[in-house]
């Protein structure tokens, strides 16, 4: 009998596992589809990058109230964070070696020491995703293009009530690789300012800045843009659901009519019953 309580337990847990399954969707933060405004000021001061120079690096802060829809589900695991841009006339694809770097935050805004805005600390040693990509400027010439960012072999789970901090640091494999186009290349904003702060330069990577004394202050005389925009994003998720069944209800009719069956329904004869178990009258017996 405790072998059999045993097995019920077994099949029990083994169900319970089954029905954790996961479905993916999507987060905007900012009108993604329907974004109509640009950043405003330097053609350089894009978050979270600018093509016209071979090394970027910017700062995104997302509050929780930004994140609050998914604080709502379970076991959110971000696994792609995409930005949407206006490629007028973009002539040429452009590689970048891309540096992403994830964090949960409680702040709202950038510090602010004697006047002059400070970038968050991060840790440069450890990056959520690390990889070389090409932006296909040229095949979407006079169209939106995206830039987006696959977080799939390493999801950033997300805790519910935190904000989120991203880093993203893009270099060019040489310090020639920039965009020679027209200044119409602009990444969407959604219109909440001061939320992205951004550091560019033709020969100096932010990860080399991020190491000098002069970090994490940022001046314009350092290449930094303190005033940027937001921009409108889209973060791809995935959380835990429980499937429906389909049974939402079970019915066991109590038959009482002295007759033995089994677990399968079968009326089976009293005088030669096998060892095994049996409902009778209504009741699960063990003979």
């Amino acid at each position: 009998m405790k072998k059999f309580y045993l097995l019920i337990a077994a099949l029990a847990a083994m169900t319970a596992t089954q029905a954790q399954t996961y479905e993916s969707a999507t987060l905007e933060v900012g009108d993604y589809e329907g974004a109509t405004t640009v950043v405003e000021g330097s053609y350089w001061d894009s978050a979270p990058t600018t093509f016209y120079l071979a090394h970027t690096g910017s700062q995104i802060i997302y509050t929780a109230q930004d994140l609050a829809d998914l604080d709502e589900l379970t076991d959110v695991k971000i696994d792609k964070i995409t930005y949407r841009f206006l490629n007028a006339e973009g002539y040429e694809n452009i590689v970048r070696d891309v540096k992403l770097y994830l964090q949960e935050t409680d702040e709202t805004a950038f510090a602010v020491i004697d006047g002059t805005k400070q970038f968050f600390d991060f840790d440069a040693e450890s990056p959520a995703l690390d990889a070389t990509a090409e932006y296909p400027l040229y095949e979407t010439y006079g169209d939106d293009g995206e830039v987006e960012f696959d977080l799939s072999a390493a999801p950033f789970a997300h805790t519910p009530g935190k904000g989120l901090l991203v880093t993203v640091v893009m270099d060019a494999q040489d310090n020639d690789n920039c965009l020679s186009s027209s200044f119409d290349l602009q990444f969407y904003n959604a219109g909440i300012r001061h939320r992205a702060m951004t550091f560019t330069n033709n020969t100096v990577s932010f990860l080399d800045y991020y190491e000098t004394d002069d970090f994490p202050k940022a001046t314009s005389m350092l290449g930094c843009g303190t005033d940027i925009d937001l921009p409108v994003t889209k973060f791809g998720f995935t959380y835990q659901v429980t499937p429906e069944t389909g049974i939402s209800e079970v019915n066991a009719a109590r038959t009482t009519d002295g007759a033995y069956y089994n677990l399968m329904g079968r009326r089976m004869n009293a005088d030669n019953l096998p060892a095994g178990i049996y409902i009778h009258n209504g009741k699960k017996i063990v003979k």
